[in-house]
């Protein structure tokens, strides 16, 4: 039961980055408008921030994979399993949240963007659980 646990903590923090990512894609105007900042600078600030999340994401992602979850094959369950948490990530946002001035509707272009992130993610998951795991990485100790 622990193991299932978490399992699912682990998914639920992957899901909850990629939602923090798309988010931050979502509501630029949201954010220039509160902040007072330029539409270009919160642009940048997000570039930025998207640089440094994935670098300290990996390494927590991997280094969580590694303390909390033995070796197990059912570990591959959270590239499915981060979708839903993501969904309710978003649903939650979006109710709490709801987009009341029309001139901070998010650009159509970002949704395409978020589409193909979606489909490249489980991808980058797969990577990060092969790592966490010491699958890929290894070195075999021949030589050249």
């Amino acid at each position: 039961m622990k193991f299932f646990l978490k399992l699912n903590a682990i998914s639920a923090l992957y899901g909850f980055i990629f939602f923090i990512a798309s988010e931050l894609m979502l509501n630029v105007y949201r954010i220039s408008e509160i902040t007072g900042w330029e539409l270009g600078f919160v642009t940048n600030v997000g570039v930025a921030i998207y640089i440094i999340g994935f670098i300290l994401s990996t390494t927590l992602f991997i280094n969580v994979r590694r303390k909390w979850l033995e070796n197990r094959k059912a570990i591959f369950w959270s590239i499915i399993l981060w979708f839903p948490y993501f969904i309710l990530f978003i649903y939650l946002f979006a109710s709490l949240f709801p987009i009341t001035n029309p001139a901070n509707e998010p650009n159509p272009g970002v949704g395409l963007i978020i589409m193909g992130a979606v489909i490249f993610y489980p991808f980058y998951l797969l990577l990060i659980n092969l790592v966490g795991a010491g699958i890929v990485g290894k070195s075999n100790g021949d030589k050249l």
